[in-house]
């Protein structure tokens, strides 16, 4: 074997050790033993195993090798044939694949950068015993975690639109939705990472007490009570996912609505008069959020319900702006 093959080969062998601390660590995680602590959201799993990556390819990696290949290539490579494998082998949804990647590649290149910080100029048992602590750090660390409860943070997410249309009309599309046309929705990232769009909003009757039936597609439904009802200026309803029609395998397990780590609880329409014949609509919504990763979770959970309102609003605001169909009074659907 040339020596350029060699040197090749330990290459190969920094990303298959990475790769290995990874599926192990997830496989590890995912059991009985720990998913009741949180699983794949404890931060041992989120942050100390990526970082067992980054210092194992650093190890790995020959140190003739150039910096850049020790502290980000050799562990950008290795993250990247984790999460495809997560994903070939359906072991994670695109959507938690798309969450965790920035933190894995993040936390794999500190890692890697405190592995070869912390061994520089060591013989190499010193870099093997250092190694070994990054190695089992996240599993001896993974039963103190357990015994602290993931925060619950309540986060608000609100969208506006100004509407060519009076405040009557506005109300009168706002309290129910007609099936809303995927055309009509447009195309959105939202779409491409498995989130259901949304089909249609029903009201048994006008009023407080009144049932929302919110539908989106593959068979997802959240009953709203209605429990503030001022005709053209607020209506707001409390939302319960309903677990009977919604499909075990529509969402990811990390992000189903409901579940222990994400709810929507809350939504509220606000209409306000702006300037002559047109009206500003205002739509918020309230999540519960329940991981030890709050501040960065969030900024997901935030962009999906964003998202989701934006384009709802805009349906509506096309609709009241055409002069299109609007519910009628006695109409009980």
């Amino acid at each position: 074997m040339s020596s350029i093959e060699r040197h090749n080969f330990h290459y190969a062998i920094a990303v298959a050790a990475g790769l290995l601390v990874a599926l192990l660590g997830r496989f590890a995680f995912a059991s009985h033993l720990l998913n009741d602590a949180g699983g794949l959201l404890m931060l041992c799993f989120l942050v100390l195993i990526p970082m067992a990556l980054g210092a194992t390819t650093a190890h790995f990696t020959p140190p003739t090798a150039k910096w850049k290949w020790r502290t980000v290539w050799s562990p950008f490579l290795t993250v990247v044939l984790f999460l495809f494998m997560a994903l070939l082998l359906h072991l994670e949804g695109l959507i938690c694949v798309l969450i965790i990647s920035p933190l894995f590649l993040v936390t794999a290149w500190v890692g890697a950068m405190l592995y070869i910080r912390l061994t520089e100029n060591k013989p190499d048992r010193n870099k093997t015993y250092t190694l070994a602590i990054f190695a089992l750090l996240p599993f001896l660390m993974a039963p103190v975690e357990s015994r602290f409860a993931a925060p619950d943070d309540l986060r608000r997410v609100e969208n506006m639109v100004v509407i060519a249309a009076p405040i009557d009309v506005v109300w009168q599309n706002i309290i129910r939705v007609p099936p809303i046309q995927a055309t009509d929705l447009g195309s959105s990232l939202v779409d491409n990472i498995g989130f259901p769009r949304p089909v249609e909003a029903t009201l048994t009757h006008e009023g407080i007490g009144g049932i929302r039936h919110a539908t989106f597609e593959r068979g997802v439904e959240f009953i709203e009570t209605v429990d503030v009802w001022e005709p053209q200026r607020r209506l707001s309803f409390s939302i319960v996912p309903n677990t009977v029609t919604i499909p075990p395998t529509t969402f990811d397990e990390h992000v189903t609505v409901g579940g222990r780590f994400f709810d929507v609880l809350r939504g509220t329409y606000e209409l306000e008069a702006a300037t002559a014949g047109h009206t500003r609509l205002i739509l918020y919504s309230q999540q519960r959020l329940s991981t030890r990763l709050n501040p960065y979770a969030g900024l997901w959970t935030d962009y999906v319900m964003s998202e989701i309102q934006r384009r709802i609003l805009t349906v509506i605001q096309r609709r009241c702006e055409a002069g299109g169909s609007q519910p009628v009074a006695n109409n009980h659907k």
